[in-house]
């Protein structure tokens, strides 16, 4: 799939979600390529009067938001959300589980996501995966404060863990953790890992959503297919 095509389905997806929409809805607002697409098109329909306000899961998405004109919020001030778009690095269709943070905002992701009514996924079919960890790692966000010990008990779990870097620098994400990203084989009982991985001394949280997402709206070249929690399709 060539860069232009992949962006022509990105696109095409977050157009259908900005659908699911409506005036005066709090939103929550996913990180990552999908997801900025999402804000684009989001923004058209707020300047064209579309009242919202939207909780960002990352301080690049808060600029982003605030520069297409999307008002937006600190989730201690909204309560709960109507509605949450994000991307995904991952899907499963089914148990629509992901695995979601190569850009480094899982916790506020996964912390958006379970103060939402309805959390949608949106993406192009290359995130589509029969089991998970077959193409990307898991990545764990971590305490600076002894991360080498909690990568050693990650690894116990059978995950291979890796210090993300930003140069020559660990990266940071935007709440001063460390992320590992962790190659585990192909996911068969993402359930029983993301409560081991949660239980790991120095571990906040992961890129395993279970769970959390009513469904996806994926774009391939044939068009656009919307999964549903429990099903392949629909």
């Amino acid at each position: 799939m060539t860069t232009d095509t992949a962006e022509t389905l990105k696109i095409a997806a977050a157009r259908e979600a900005v659908r699911l929409v409506q005036d005066g809805m709090k939103l929550g607002l996913g990180s990552g390529s999908t997801s900025e697409l999402f804000l684009i098109e989001l923004g058209e329909r707020v300047r064209s009067g579309l009242r919202v306000v939207g909780v960002p899961t990352s301080d690049k998405v808060g600029a982003l938001a605030r520069g297409y004109g999307i008002p937006i919020a600190d989730l201690n001030d909204v309560g709960r959300l109507d509605l949450a778009i994000d991307g995904a690095d991952e899907i499963q269709p089914g148990t629509l589980a992901l695995i979601k943070g190569r850009g480094g905002a899982l916790l506020r992701e996964k912390l958006v996501a379970a103060a939402a009514d309805r959390f949608v996924v949106i993406a192009d079919d290359s995130k589509m995966v029969t089991l998970l960890a077959e193409k990307q790692p898991v990545p764990v966000a971590v305490v600076q404060f002894g991360w080498q010990q909690t990568a050693s008990r990650i690894a116990a779990l059978g995950g291979e863990p890796a210090l993300r870097m930003s140069g020559d620098r660990p990266f940071i994400s935007d709440d001063g953790l460390y992320i590992l990203d962790c190659r585990f084989p192909p996911i068969g009982d993402p359930v029983s890992l993301d409560a081991a991985l949660k239980a790991v001394l120095g571990v906040v949280d992961h890129g395993l959503f279970v769970g959390i997402a009513e469904r996806a709206i994926v774009a391939g070249m044939n068009g656009l297919v919307t999964f549903r929690a429990g099903a392949d399709s629909a």
